[in-house]
C-alpha cells in the first residue's frame, strides 16, 4: 500500500489558480481541489513510503511560489 497524505494549503492573495496549476503538474500529487474555509487548496499526495511523501511536500510543494502555509495530514 502506498503512503498517502492530505496537504492543506493556504495561498497568498490572488495566487490560488497559479498554485493549483503548479500542483496538478507534480509527480506524486494525485488530486488538487480548490476549497472554501480556512484553507484555499487541498492536495492528495501518494508515494511508495512516508519518506517519499515527505520529500514531495518539502522538496516540491513548499517551493511553489504563492504558497504561504501548509498543514499535512498523513493517512493512517
Amino acid at each position: 500500500m502506498n503512503a498517502r497524505a492530505y496537504v492543506l494549503v493556504e495561498t497568498a492573495v490572488g495566487k490560488t489558480k497559479t498554485v493549483v496549476t503548479s500542483l496538478k503538474k507534480m509527480e506524486g500529487v494525485k488530486s488538487v481541489d480548490t476549497v472554501t474555509g480556512p484553507y484555499d487548496v487541498i492536495a492528495i499526495v501518494e508515494a511508495d513510503t512516508l519518506n517519499d511523501v515527505g520529500d514531495i511536500i518539502t522538496g516540491r510543494i513548499h517551493t511553489v511560489e504563492g504558497i504561504s502555509r501548509t498543514v499535512t495530514c498523513l493517512v493512517v
